[in-house]
């Protein structure tokens, strides 16, 4: 936030490459200050030319989660590019269970009316999320028969999800937080 002087939207949308010299000694984990500075590029490029990040999740017709989880993908990466950048952003057609990208949908297009889920995107419907999966999420949607793969890929997270649109279809992914919740109880 320090680096975007408080206000992301506004430098995401005007930076200018000098003002990027901060980044470069960004480190987090596997990323590092050149796919910082990558992904700044590439948002900058996406609300120039698509509009902004809600867009590139607008459906078509009769249209999944899935291709437009790779849609966006392959605009994010649509900027010149090393390889090592596009193991920050999962693909779904690769069989990646693309649990941040399915949290953070959960947070733009769910409102929960407790400020967990946002509800800021109106374009996605909830019924169109798919379960973030991640090792507690997995594990607890096993022990309650939720899940019968063994693999936490995106084949689980669509296995899971549809287990739990039988409780709620037009809302699968409210469960998530409890699901994962539970997971970190070490006694569940």
């Amino acid at each position: 936030m320090q680096m975007m002087d408080s206000s992301p939207s506004q430098f995401i949308r005007s930076f200018t490459t000098a003002d990027l010299k901060p980044f470069t000694k960004f480190v987090h984990r596997t990323f590092n200050g050149d796919d910082c500075i990558y992904f700044l590029y590439s948002l900058q490029n996406i609300y120039a030319n698509y509009g902004g990040l809600e867009s590139c999740f607008v459906p078509l017709p009769g249209e999944g989660i899935k291709p437009r989880i790779n849609a966006f993908r392959m605009k994010f990466l649509a900027l010149p590019h090393p390889q090592r950048h596009e193991k920050h952003i999962a693909s779904p057609m690769k069989g990646a269970s693309c649990k941040r990208i399915n949290m953070f949908l959960r947070w733009m297009c769910r409102d929960d009316g407790r400020g967990v889920d946002f509800g800021l995107w109106k374009s996605v419907s909830p019924a169109d999320l798919i379960c973030p999966l991640d090792v507690h999420t997995a594990t607890v949607a096993r022990k309650l028969g939720l899940l019968k793969l063994k693999t936490n890929d995106w084949k689980a997270a669509e296995e899971l999800t549809s287990a739990l649109r039988k409780f709620d279809p037009r809302d699968p992914v409210k469960y998530d937080f409890a699901l994962f919740g539970l997971g970190i109880n070490e006694t569940f």
